[in-house]
Protein backbone atom coordinates (compact mmCIF):
# COMPACT_ATOMS: atom_id res chain seq x y z
CA UNK A 1 0.00 0.00 0.00
CA UNK A 2 1.60 3.11 -1.29
CA UNK A 3 1.66 6.35 1.37
CA UNK A 4 -0.02 8.62 -1.73
CA UNK A 5 -2.98 5.94 -1.07
CA UNK A 6 -3.06 6.39 2.48
CA UNK A 7 -2.96 10.36 2.29
CA UNK A 8 -5.44 10.13 -0.40
CA UNK A 9 -7.72 8.38 1.73
CA UNK A 10 -7.64 10.49 4.80
CA UNK A 11 -8.12 13.01 2.62
CA UNK A 12 -11.09 12.07 1.25
CA UNK A 13 -12.27 9.94 4.73
CA UNK A 14 -12.05 13.71 6.32
CA UNK A 15 -14.43 15.35 3.40
CA UNK A 16 -17.06 13.30 3.99
CA UNK A 17 -16.87 12.83 7.73
CA UNK A 18 -18.42 16.09 7.52
CA UNK A 19 -21.15 14.24 5.50
CA UNK A 20 -21.11 11.21 8.21
CA UNK A 21 -21.28 13.87 10.58
CA UNK A 22 -25.05 15.39 8.87
CA UNK A 23 -26.21 11.93 8.79
CA UNK A 24 -25.30 10.70 12.67
CA UNK A 25 -27.55 13.63 13.45
CA UNK A 26 -30.57 12.32 11.62
CA UNK A 27 -29.86 8.76 12.30
CA UNK A 28 -28.85 8.43 15.22
CA UNK A 29 -29.43 11.60 17.35
CA UNK A 30 -32.84 12.20 15.76
CA UNK A 31 -33.95 8.72 14.71
CA UNK A 32 -34.98 10.06 11.06
CA UNK A 33 -34.16 8.13 8.19
CA UNK A 34 -33.81 11.29 6.62
CA UNK A 35 -32.80 9.99 2.25
CA UNK A 36 -32.63 14.12 1.51
CA UNK A 37 -28.89 13.65 1.85
CA UNK A 38 -27.94 11.68 -1.68
CA UNK A 39 -30.13 15.40 -3.00
CA UNK A 40 -28.16 17.75 -0.87
CA UNK A 41 -24.53 16.47 -1.33
CA UNK A 42 -24.77 17.48 -5.43
CA UNK A 43 -26.94 20.22 -4.11
CA UNK A 44 -23.92 22.07 -2.16
CA UNK A 45 -21.17 20.49 -5.07
CA UNK A 46 -23.57 21.70 -7.68
CA UNK A 47 -23.88 25.38 -6.07
CA UNK A 48 -20.55 25.82 -5.21
CA UNK A 49 -19.55 24.47 -9.14
CA UNK A 50 -21.70 26.79 -10.33
CA UNK A 51 -20.29 30.22 -8.71
CA UNK A 52 -16.73 29.15 -8.86
CA UNK A 53 -17.18 28.25 -12.77
CA UNK A 54 -18.44 32.09 -13.47
CA UNK A 55 -15.50 33.44 -11.27
CA UNK A 56 -17.32 33.82 -8.12
CA UNK A 57 -15.51 33.45 -4.38
CA UNK A 58 -15.16 29.91 -3.60
CA UNK A 59 -15.81 31.12 0.06
CA UNK A 60 -19.04 32.58 -0.58
CA UNK A 61 -19.40 29.56 -2.81
CA UNK A 62 -19.37 27.19 0.68
CA UNK A 63 -21.82 29.56 2.37
CA UNK A 64 -24.49 29.43 -0.32
CA UNK A 65 -23.80 25.28 -0.41
CA UNK A 66 -24.46 25.07 3.31
CA UNK A 67 -27.55 27.59 2.40
CA UNK A 68 -28.96 25.47 0.23
CA UNK A 69 -28.17 22.22 2.28
CA UNK A 70 -30.45 24.10 5.03
CA UNK A 71 -33.53 24.46 2.75
CA UNK A 72 -33.43 21.00 1.26
CA UNK A 73 -33.37 20.07 4.81
CA UNK A 74 -36.14 22.53 5.71
CA UNK A 75 -38.59 21.21 2.75
CA UNK A 76 -38.19 17.26 3.99
CA UNK A 77 -39.00 18.54 7.58
CA UNK A 78 -41.85 20.75 6.09
CA UNK A 79 -43.29 17.32 4.22
CA UNK A 80 -42.96 15.54 7.44
CA UNK A 81 -44.32 18.38 10.01
CA UNK A 82 -46.93 20.15 8.21
CA UNK A 83 -47.95 17.45 5.29
CA UNK A 84 -47.89 15.06 8.12
CA UNK A 85 -45.81 12.74 5.14
CA UNK A 86 -43.62 9.74 6.57
CA UNK A 87 -40.16 10.37 7.29
CA UNK A 88 -39.14 8.15 4.38
CA UNK A 89 -41.70 9.82 2.05
CA UNK A 90 -40.28 12.91 2.80
CA UNK A 91 -36.95 12.59 2.23
CA UNK A 92 -37.23 10.33 -1.14
CA UNK A 93 -39.24 13.08 -2.29
CA UNK A 94 -37.15 16.00 -1.50
CA UNK A 95 -34.38 13.59 -3.19
CA UNK A 96 -36.25 13.10 -6.53
CA UNK A 97 -37.19 16.91 -6.41
CA UNK A 98 -33.52 17.78 -5.92
CA UNK A 99 -32.77 16.15 -9.06
CA UNK A 100 -34.24 18.38 -11.20
CA UNK A 101 -33.14 21.25 -9.03
CA UNK A 102 -29.67 20.91 -9.07
CA UNK A 103 -29.64 19.88 -13.04
CA UNK A 104 -31.17 23.71 -13.12
CA UNK A 105 -28.32 24.84 -11.44
CA UNK A 106 -25.93 23.74 -13.17
CA UNK A 107 -27.40 23.56 -16.51
CA UNK A 108 -25.40 20.57 -17.50
CA UNK A 109 -24.92 16.86 -16.14
CA UNK A 110 -21.03 18.26 -14.99
CA UNK A 111 -19.38 21.08 -14.41
CA UNK A 112 -15.72 20.97 -14.43
CA UNK A 113 -13.46 23.21 -11.80
CA UNK A 114 -10.27 22.41 -13.93
CA UNK A 115 -8.02 25.97 -13.73
CA UNK A 116 -11.05 27.93 -11.28
CA UNK A 117 -10.08 29.00 -8.04
CA UNK A 118 -11.07 27.50 -5.26
CA UNK A 119 -10.48 27.22 -1.47
CA UNK A 120 -7.58 24.91 -2.07
CA UNK A 121 -6.12 27.27 -4.50
CA UNK A 122 -6.67 30.05 -2.18
CA UNK A 123 -5.59 28.72 1.05
CA UNK A 124 -2.33 27.33 -1.07
CA UNK A 125 -1.22 31.08 -2.02
CA UNK A 126 -1.49 31.60 1.78
CA UNK A 127 1.73 29.50 2.57
CA UNK A 128 3.73 28.84 -1.09
CA UNK A 129 5.87 26.77 1.53
CA UNK A 130 3.66 24.08 1.82
CA UNK A 131 2.91 21.43 -1.26
CA UNK A 132 -0.64 20.78 -2.01
CA UNK A 133 0.08 17.37 -0.25
CA UNK A 134 0.60 18.96 2.70
CA UNK A 135 -1.53 21.60 2.72
CA UNK A 136 -4.63 19.52 1.68
CA UNK A 137 -4.70 17.06 4.79
CA UNK A 138 -3.95 19.85 7.54
CA UNK A 139 -6.91 22.28 6.27
CA UNK A 140 -9.39 19.43 5.95
CA UNK A 141 -8.31 18.38 9.27
CA UNK A 142 -8.72 21.89 11.00
CA UNK A 143 -12.72 22.12 9.06
CA UNK A 144 -13.58 18.75 10.35
CA UNK A 145 -12.43 19.28 13.81
CA UNK A 146 -13.96 22.90 13.84
CA UNK A 147 -17.30 21.49 12.86
CA UNK A 148 -17.17 18.77 15.47
CA UNK A 149 -16.68 21.27 18.02
CA UNK A 150 -19.04 23.51 16.89
CA UNK A 151 -21.68 20.45 16.65
CA UNK A 152 -20.52 19.21 20.44
CA UNK A 153 -20.95 22.52 21.53
CA UNK A 154 -24.39 23.35 19.53
CA UNK A 155 -25.96 19.64 21.13
CA UNK A 156 -25.18 20.60 24.58
CA UNK A 157 -26.97 23.71 24.51
CA UNK A 158 -30.79 23.44 25.86
CA UNK A 159 -31.93 22.95 21.96
CA UNK A 160 -29.65 20.47 21.28
CA UNK A 161 -30.39 18.30 24.19
CA UNK A 162 -34.26 19.10 23.10
CA UNK A 163 -33.40 17.17 19.42
CA UNK A 164 -31.30 14.55 21.27
CA UNK A 165 -34.69 14.19 23.91
CA UNK A 166 -36.81 14.34 20.85
CA UNK A 167 -34.96 11.00 19.26
CA UNK A 168 -34.92 8.98 22.17
CA UNK A 169 -38.53 9.24 23.46
CA UNK A 170 -40.60 12.07 21.01
CA UNK A 171 -44.00 11.38 23.23
CA UNK A 172 -42.08 12.33 26.51
CA UNK A 173 -40.30 15.23 25.70
CA UNK A 174 -43.72 16.12 24.05
CA UNK A 175 -45.51 15.89 27.09
CA UNK A 176 -43.18 18.12 28.96
CA UNK A 177 -44.09 20.97 26.12
CA UNK A 178 -41.10 21.35 24.08
CA UNK A 179 -42.48 21.62 19.78
CA UNK A 180 -40.71 18.54 18.38
CA UNK A 181 -41.60 19.62 14.94
CA UNK A 182 -39.62 22.57 15.69
CA UNK A 183 -36.66 20.10 16.93
CA UNK A 184 -36.94 18.10 13.96
CA UNK A 185 -36.56 21.27 11.43
CA UNK A 186 -33.62 22.44 12.98
CA UNK A 187 -32.47 18.74 13.67
CA UNK A 188 -33.27 17.95 9.52
CA UNK A 189 -31.91 21.88 8.47
CA UNK A 190 -28.12 21.42 10.47
CA UNK A 191 -27.85 18.05 8.83
CA UNK A 192 -28.49 18.83 5.83
CA UNK A 193 -26.57 22.20 5.88
CA UNK A 194 -23.42 19.81 6.69
CA UNK A 195 -24.16 17.51 3.88
CA UNK A 196 -24.38 20.25 1.12
CA UNK A 197 -21.06 21.82 2.69
CA UNK A 198 -19.34 18.61 2.53
CA UNK A 199 -20.63 18.09 -1.27
CA UNK A 200 -19.07 21.80 -1.64
CA UNK A 201 -15.57 20.86 -0.58
CA UNK A 202 -15.46 17.51 -2.34
CA UNK A 203 -16.81 19.16 -5.51
CA UNK A 204 -13.54 21.92 -5.06
CA UNK A 205 -10.92 18.84 -3.97
CA UNK A 206 -12.04 17.17 -6.51
CA UNK A 207 -11.74 19.02 -9.43
CA UNK A 208 -15.63 18.83 -10.87
CA UNK A 209 -19.39 18.50 -9.58
CA UNK A 210 -21.39 16.02 -11.21
CA UNK A 211 -25.50 15.36 -10.74
CA UNK A 212 -25.33 11.66 -9.81
CA UNK A 213 -22.45 12.19 -7.58
CA UNK A 214 -24.37 11.72 -4.49
CA UNK A 215 -25.71 8.30 -5.66
CA UNK A 216 -25.48 6.34 -2.32
CA UNK A 217 -24.26 8.64 -0.15
CA UNK A 218 -26.49 7.63 2.65
CA UNK A 219 -25.30 3.98 2.51
CA UNK A 220 -21.70 5.53 3.14
CA UNK A 221 -22.67 7.76 5.91
CA UNK A 222 -24.54 5.02 7.24
CA UNK A 223 -21.48 2.92 7.18
CA UNK A 224 -19.07 5.44 8.54
CA UNK A 225 -21.44 5.93 11.30
CA UNK A 226 -21.86 2.11 12.43
CA UNK A 227 -17.99 1.61 11.48
CA UNK A 228 -16.80 4.23 14.41
CA UNK A 229 -20.28 3.04 16.47
CA UNK A 230 -18.42 -0.76 16.49
CA UNK A 231 -15.07 0.58 17.39
CA UNK A 232 -15.89 3.46 20.18
CA UNK A 233 -18.64 2.00 22.07
CA UNK A 234 -18.99 4.89 24.24
CA UNK A 235 -22.51 5.82 23.26
CA UNK A 236 -23.08 8.43 26.17
CA UNK A 237 -20.67 11.26 25.49
CA UNK A 238 -21.29 13.66 22.35
CA UNK A 239 -17.62 14.28 22.17
CA UNK A 240 -16.60 10.60 21.79
CA UNK A 241 -19.51 9.64 19.43
CA UNK A 242 -18.36 12.34 16.70
CA UNK A 243 -14.97 11.26 16.93
CA UNK A 244 -16.36 7.72 16.13
CA UNK A 245 -18.15 9.10 13.29
CA UNK A 246 -14.92 10.78 11.93
CA UNK A 247 -12.45 7.65 12.87
CA UNK A 248 -15.40 5.84 10.99
CA UNK A 249 -15.05 7.34 7.65
CA UNK A 250 -11.37 7.25 7.68
CA UNK A 251 -11.66 3.48 8.05
CA UNK A 252 -14.83 3.40 5.47
CA UNK A 253 -13.04 5.29 2.79
CA UNK A 254 -9.72 3.68 3.69
CA UNK A 255 -10.68 0.28 2.94
CA UNK A 256 -12.89 1.48 -0.33
CA UNK A 257 -9.76 2.89 -1.77
CA UNK A 258 -7.46 -0.66 -0.83
CA UNK A 259 -10.70 -2.84 -2.00
CA UNK A 260 -10.92 -0.41 -5.53
CA UNK A 261 -6.67 -0.21 -5.79
CA UNK A 262 -6.31 -4.68 -5.05
CA UNK A 263 -9.69 -5.55 -4.99
CA UNK A 264 -9.09 -6.92 -8.78
CA UNK A 265 -7.26 -10.25 -7.40
CA UNK A 266 -10.86 -11.12 -5.58
CA UNK A 267 -12.76 -10.00 -8.72
CA UNK A 268 -13.72 -6.57 -7.98
CA UNK A 269 -13.85 -4.11 -10.55
CA UNK A 270 -14.19 0.05 -10.35
CA UNK A 271 -17.84 -0.14 -10.96
CA UNK A 272 -18.37 -2.29 -7.79
CA UNK A 273 -17.91 0.97 -5.71
CA UNK A 274 -21.61 0.43 -4.72
CA UNK A 275 -21.32 -2.82 -4.32
CA UNK A 276 -18.24 -2.49 -1.95
CA UNK A 277 -19.81 -0.19 0.29
CA UNK A 278 -23.32 -2.47 0.68
CA UNK A 279 -20.79 -5.12 1.61
CA UNK A 280 -19.25 -3.00 4.41
CA UNK A 281 -22.40 -1.90 5.70
CA UNK A 282 -23.88 -5.59 5.90
CA UNK A 283 -20.15 -6.22 7.66
CA UNK A 284 -20.11 -3.58 10.00
CA UNK A 285 -23.54 -4.26 11.10
CA UNK A 286 -22.79 -8.07 11.72
CA UNK A 287 -19.61 -7.31 13.40
CA UNK A 288 -21.21 -6.61 16.70
CA UNK A 289 -23.75 -9.64 16.72
CA UNK A 290 -20.81 -11.87 15.77
CA UNK A 291 -18.39 -10.39 18.06
CA UNK A 292 -21.00 -10.88 21.23
CA UNK A 293 -21.55 -14.58 20.04
CA UNK A 294 -17.26 -15.53 19.95
CA UNK A 295 -17.24 -13.45 23.47
CA UNK A 296 -20.25 -15.76 24.99
CA UNK A 297 -18.35 -19.39 22.97
CA UNK A 298 -15.33 -18.51 25.05
CA UNK A 299 -17.05 -17.49 28.05
CA UNK A 300 -19.02 -21.05 28.02
CA UNK A 301 -15.78 -22.83 27.04
CA UNK A 302 -14.01 -21.38 29.87
CA UNK A 303 -16.57 -22.12 32.47
CA UNK A 304 -17.10 -25.58 30.93
CA UNK A 305 -13.03 -25.97 31.62
CA UNK A 306 -13.16 -24.38 34.98
CA UNK A 307 -16.00 -27.16 36.14
CA UNK A 308 -14.35 -30.29 34.50
CA UNK A 309 -11.44 -29.36 37.01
Amino acid sequence: MTWSLLVHALEQGLVFSIMALGVFITFQILNFPDLTVDGSFPLGAAISAKIIFAGGDPFIAVIWAMFGGVLAGGLTAFFHTRLKFTNLLSGILTMTLLYSVNLRIMGKSNIPLLGKVTILEVIQSWFPQLSSDQLTPVLFLFVVFSVKFLLDYFLGTEIGMAIRATGDNEQMIRSLGVDTSGTKIIGLCLSNGLVALSGSLFAQYSGFADVGMGIGTIVSGLASVIIGRSLIRNRGSINWMTVSVIIGSIIYRTTVMVALRYGYRLGFQPGDLKLISVLLVVISLTFPSFRGKIKTIILNNGSNGVENE
